[in-house]
């Protein structure tokens, strides 16, 4: 997987007022950490950050953090916070990586071809999962992973046993978890409501759930 640059600069202000006034100056407030270093506070412009994480690899893209001042930091990006209407990043959290480290990532499954099932019995694809998780080296995690769905018939389930393997691949999803099946289409039973007619021949609609036997105004038996 190629890696894809990002400028950032070291933040010095913090708290709400701050923050805010760097958002509207379209920067992001983000934070770099890993395993053997310290956490490190930094801006990154939105615009350039949005590229980077709109790249064939998605949130796996291996991202080069060029932190202003000489500091390079080879990151992955986690835990996107965006903004609840406007959907924007507002803030961003790397975790630093090593090319000879395998790490968690969720990949996101893309199902190909036509199921028999709903070639002959007009049936429909439900996707029960769009993403799994995978173990692997940096370099290693594929894009997307592809499941070819034609032979499915109606009824049948793939799970994540059926994923197809990748070299140097993981999958870390228990392997009986569900990710696609083929359905017939509902069928509602229209209730069907008795009609009888009264004497003007109008007619008398009829609880079908009542008992045939009972006439109006019989005297009802009571239970001993």
């Amino acid at each position: 997987m190629d890696q894809v640059t990002l400028r950032a600069h070291p933040r010095a202000v913090f708290g709400t007022r701050p923050t805010k006034r760097l958002r509207r100056e379209g920067l992001v407030p983000a934070v770099v950490y890993g395993k053997d270093s310290d956490a490190k506070s930094i801006t990154v412009d939105g615009r350039e950050l949005y590229s980077v994480l709109h790249t064939e690899a998605g949130r796996n893209a291996l991202i080069n953090v060029e932190i202003e001042g000489g500091s390079e930091v080879l990151a992955v990006a986690r835990e996107v916070q965006r903004h609840p209407v406007r959907g924007e990043i507002i803030h961003l959290d790397l975790i630093q990586i090593s090319l000879d480290e395998k790490i968690a990532a969720e990949i996101s499954v893309e199902y190909v071809g036509t199921p028999q099932g709903v070639i002959d019995d007009g049936g429909f694809v439900e996707a029960i999962a769009m993403t799994v998780n995978i173990l692997a080296l940096p370099t290693a995690i594929p894009g997307s992973i592809v499941m070819e769905i034609s032979e499915m018939a109606t009824g049948d389930t793939l799970k994540v046993s059926d994923l197809p393997e990748i070299e140097g691949v993981e999958y870390t999803d228990d392997i009986d978890r569900p990710l696609v099946t083929v359905l017939l289409p509902r069928v509602e039973e229209e209730l069907e409501v008795a009609v009888e007619l009264d004497e003007d021949g109008e007619p008398i609609e009829i609880d079908p759930d009542a008992d045939p036997e009972a006439e109006e105004g019989a005297p009802v038996e009571e239970e001993e």
